[in-house]
């Protein structure tokens, strides 16, 4: 099993608990990590077997830009829930980070394993 990885895909969403949260989008910054078989494009060179990570990018900026939950976490797994019903992914690692919601904090982040069966332990 080989790995396609997205680092800090930026993804405007309404995500907040507090009411201040709730007034305008925040950036997100969201890096994936896809368990995914890519022998058959390592010999063909051809992007249709793979999983095309631009359109896996897409879906997740799409799906989060039509949500609005409130925590990282319920946001986390409708975003793998959504990769895993769409693209042939035997897993997805997903770490959503949220910048500057902390005082003397950089970010705050979760992160989340999922495969068609439920949560995979880290």
């Amino acid at each position: 099993m080989q790995k396609i990885t997205i680092k800090q895909l930026q993804v405007p969403t309404l995500i907040g608990v507090y009411d201040f949260e709730r007034t305008q989008k925040t950036v997100l910054l969201i890096s994936i990590d896809l368990k995914v078989d890519v022998t058959a494009a390592t010999l063909s060179d051809n992007v249709s077997d793979t999983v095309d990570y631009a359109k896996v990018a897409d879906l997740v900026k799409q799906t989060a830009a039509d949500s609005s939950f409130e925590l990282l976490e319920a946001l986390g797994r409708s975003l793998c829930e959504a990769i895993l019903s769409q693209f042939p992914v035997r897993q997805v690692t997903m770490k959503i980070e949220k910048p500057d919601i902390i005082d003397d904090a950089k970010t705050v982040a979760v992160t989340l394993c999922f495969d068609n069966s439920g949560v995979v332990a880290l």
